[in-house]
């Protein structure tokens, strides 16, 4: 019964109660393993995909233009996924692991890439998400981002975000931007980030990366005393909480440039998270720096080419104008989202890109359905470009 018990918990994701496995002793005498783990992230690249997930008591698979794909490949037990992973972290990262639970970390295999990771715990066991990031800063030209962005990201003074979902190309635009800014300005550039994904070398600016857990305790502490390091350009990789979109907004309204990406499920909604994150009594104040502050909010969205070769770009924009400025401070920015329509140069709606991209014959009308914020509008604007069925 006792060898019954042990096979049941190594397969459903108990291994650690039953056979008292200790990882970290253990990742030192499997440093082998990581092979196996190289060749997963090799299918990864190779099929184009996002993510690469791993599971106990499942099968390796690989997100490829959003849908999940099986490995031919067995389930993977407790211990192995452990032996795997801890083989790659660091005594400080394990650490970490074991006391938080949760650790986002990247890394680098030689002759295959660099990796986003974030390793988590799951009924008891380990479970591990890898993103490839590429070395090598795309163009913004290669991204398909539009040619306004650059005229913002050149700015001297005040804030632009980037938002949108998870897995939709945020730090790779944040990235391409901050290499543009590197290129083009002699300016002093700092980044918090969480984990470094891109690292950048010092060209016409100085960048210097600083990563959550490694060079700072948080975003917030990273912040906290970031003026007294002279930054002309400030990046930070995800506004979290509110005091670092607080300092953010001081430093934007006080010479600085600040980037930054939010979660958010589109332009207006970004101004809300924005607000809504700081108590009552202090969002009327919140509201006015941000209507002061604020250059660009860039929603964008990843959708499935049509011809299968990868995705393709679609955004939304918001750009600071007096009636962005008014909607703001006076809470009033739901009423933005009706002028989007209206074809004004601050205000391009989610679905005027997507139409732009089915009449192109870049996406299929039936993806471009899933990311519309108004299919009836989406419909009128097809019909305009001849491309409605």
């Amino acid at each position: 019964h006792f060898e019954a018990a042990q096979a049941f918990f190594q397969e459903h994701g108990y291994g650690e109660v039953a056979m008292k496995f200790d990882p970290e002793k253990e990742a030192d005498r499997h440093v082998h393993r990581e092979n196996n783990l190289a060749s997963m992230l090799d299918v990864l690249l190779s099929w184009r995909g996002q993510d690469l997930h791993l599971s106990a008591g499942a099968i390796p698979s690989v997100r490829v233009d959003n849908e999940i794909r099986r490995l031919s490949l067995p389930a993977l037990k407790p211990a192995e996924i452990e032996q795997m992973i801890y083989a790659i972290l660091t005594p400080e990262q394990r650490r970490h692991f074991k006391e938080h639970l949760v650790l986002d970390f990247a890394f680098s295999l030689h002759g295959i890439g660099r990796f986003r990771c974030n390793l988590y715990r799951q009924r008891n066991s380990v479970a591990f998400t890898a993103r490839h990031v590429s070395e090598d800063i795309p163009s913004a030209e290669e991204l398909g981002l539009p040619d306004f962005l650059r005229d913002y990201a050149l700015k001297n003074q005040g804030l632009l975000l980037i938002t949108g979902p998870n897995g939709h190309g945020k730090s790779t635009t944040l990235a391409c931007l901050v290499d543009m800014i590197n290129r083009e300005r002699r300016a002093n550039i700092i980044t918090i980030e969480d984990p470094v994904e891109f690292t950048h070398q010092h060209k016409n600016s100085n960048v210097n990366q600083r990563e959550v857990g490694t060079d700072t305790l948080s975003f917030a502490d990273g912040l906290r005393h970031i003026f007294w390091q002279n930054p002309d350009v400030i990046v930070i990789g995800e506004m979290r909480d509110h005091e670092s979109i607080s300092i953010a907004l001081t430093a934007a309204e006080t010479g600085h440039l600040v980037l930054g990406t939010l979660h958010s499920g589109n332009t207006t909604a970004a101004v809300d998270r924005i607000v809504d994150a700081f108590p009552a009594n202090q969002q009327q104040q919140v509201r006015a720096q941000l209507a002061e502050s604020l250059l660009l909010v860039l929603s964008q969205r990843l959708l499935k080419r049509a011809d299968g070769s990868g995705r393709v770009l679609a955004w939304e924009k918001m750009a600071t104008s007096l009636r962005v400025r008014n909607a703001i401070r006076e809470g009033k920015v739901h009423q933005l989202r009706g002028m989007m329509q209206a074809n004004v140069d601050e205000l391009v709606p989610i679905d005027w890109t997507l139409a732009d991209l089915v009449a192109a014959g870049k996406v299929k009308y039936e993806e471009a359905v899933k990311f519309s914020d108004n299919l009836t509008y989406l419909n009128e604007l097809l019909k305009v470009r001849g491309a409605f069925r």
